[in-house]
């Protein structure tokens, strides 16, 4: 990790040093990062398999606190360093961690943290991966049943498999017939999924006939890891969960031409009984008056014509004509060597490796944090990384990590 000043933590009964990120009082190698008046320790145990700690200490307090640490919890590593940024997060970067590792974020006032410690009335911090580049926002498409909005997404998926993917949704019911675990549902535990929507890591959830469904963050960050648009196919409530989370998404609302023809398209179908179908007709009138009115969706369509509705749907995002041949690129990780040491200079991180006392045989990696998006209980996209060999102007006085 590099030297770094020692660390010293005033007002505890018995003083603790923390010396190149490495404290006397807990086994293993751990680093500190102070925002305000409290200090993050961060790492683990020497077993490489345990997953990093969190500890803070608040000096107005004088006290050690535990927090609620949410997000996907990083495996321990060979070292690591971390850098605050904007006193809302802490960068880390880890030592000897794969490409898609090593670059990760401990969120401490962010949204979702705000959030989570009003629900929770304690401390609360929350991991996120940190991806190079920037991705499309999801697309929600909603409407009332029979309104088309399926064979929609459908159309799209058939003739852009490579640019959109459909996010798994999970529910809390058995598997019927040939479901499988994954691919039709992810099948869960109703105490698992109370939980993960206690924890935020759901945006939008519903109770139906006595079982949970719902659409998970990481369903919609496994479709944009892959190189894919998310589409999530919800109703108007689960539309305005997503308008409320921190997920920005593009919300669409399909409208049929006209409630008797929504009807004579619901009957044609011969799948629902008449008390089934008028209690569709009724939820369906419901559902039209808030997405025309409320403010959630971002765009109306309406499906009086299925192909003249789909071109439209295209251009909404941004795949009409020659801009439909332009495909995602999956992120990519960032290699990092195995020694490398830590600095900053503004919104820059400098990753410095090669031989520091030969001048001209160092090298580092410039980690752009300008504009990052997303996070916690996700991940952290917008990274901007690139190499350079020799000392640059602009890297001149950086600051070396706290």
């Amino acid at each position: 990790m590099g030297e770094a000043p020692a660390f010293i933590v005033d007002g505890l009964q018995n003083q603790i040093e923390f010396e190149n990120g490495c404290g006397s009082k807990f086994k293993g190698c751990k680093t500190t990062t102070t925002i305000g008046d409290k200090s993050y320790v961060i790492g683990g145990n020497d077993e490489s398999t345990l997953p990093v700690e969190v500890r803070i200490f608040d000096k107005a307090t004088g006290n050690w606190v535990t927090p609620i640490v949410l997000g996907s919890k990083p495996n321990l590593c060979k070292g690591l360093s971390a850098i605050s940024l904007n006193d809302d997060r802490i960068l880390i970067v880890k030592k000897g961690s794969a490409p898609d590792d090593c670059i990760l974020f401990l969120e401490v006032d962010t949204w979702f943290v705000r959030e989570q410690k009003k629900i929770r009335g304690t401390e609360v911090v929350a991991w996120s991966k940190g991806v190079r580049g920037d991705a499309e926002k999801p697309v929600v498409i909603s409407g009332p049943s029979g309104v088309g909005k399926g064979t929609l997404i459908s159309m799209l998926m058939k003739e852009f498999p490579s640019m959109f993917g459909f996010s798994v949704s999970h529910t809390t019911r058995a598997p019927r017939g040939m479901e499988k675990d994954g691919v039709h549902y992810h099948f869960t535990e109703r105490s698992i999924m109370e939980k993960e929507i206690k924890d935020g890591k759901f945006v939008e959830y519903a109770s139906v006939h006595g079982n949970l469904y719902g659409t998970s963050i990481e369903a919609v960050e496994v479709v944009t890891d892959a190189g894919k648009r998310c589409i999530l196919d919800i109703d108007v409530q689960g539309a305005r969960s997503v308008k409320a989370s921190s997920l920005e998404a593009i919300l669409i609302f399909i409208c049929p031409p006209s409630m008797k023809e929504l009807e004579t398209r619901l009957r044609s179908r011969r799948t629902e009984t008449e008390d089934q179908i008028l209690k569709r007709l009724q939820n369906a009138e419901v559902e039209m008056e808030q997405g025309k009115s409320s403010g959630i969706f971002d765009h109306i369509l309406y499906n009086d014509n299925l192909d003249g509705c789909y071109e439209s749907l295209k251009k909404l995002l941004g795949i009409d004509g020659a801009a439909a041949a332009t495909q995602i690129s999956a992120p990519q990780g960032i290699d990092l060597p195995a020694d490398h040491s830590v600095s900053k200079m503004d919104n820059k991180i400098i990753i410095n490796y090669g031989t520091p006392e030969l001048e001209k045989a160092s090298k580092r990696i410039v980690l752009d944090v300008s504009s990052l998006k997303g996070g916690a209980p996700g991940r952290t996209r917008g990274l901007d990384v690139y190499a350079t060999d020799s000392f640059s102007d602009d890297l001149n006085g950086i600051n070396q990590p706290s």
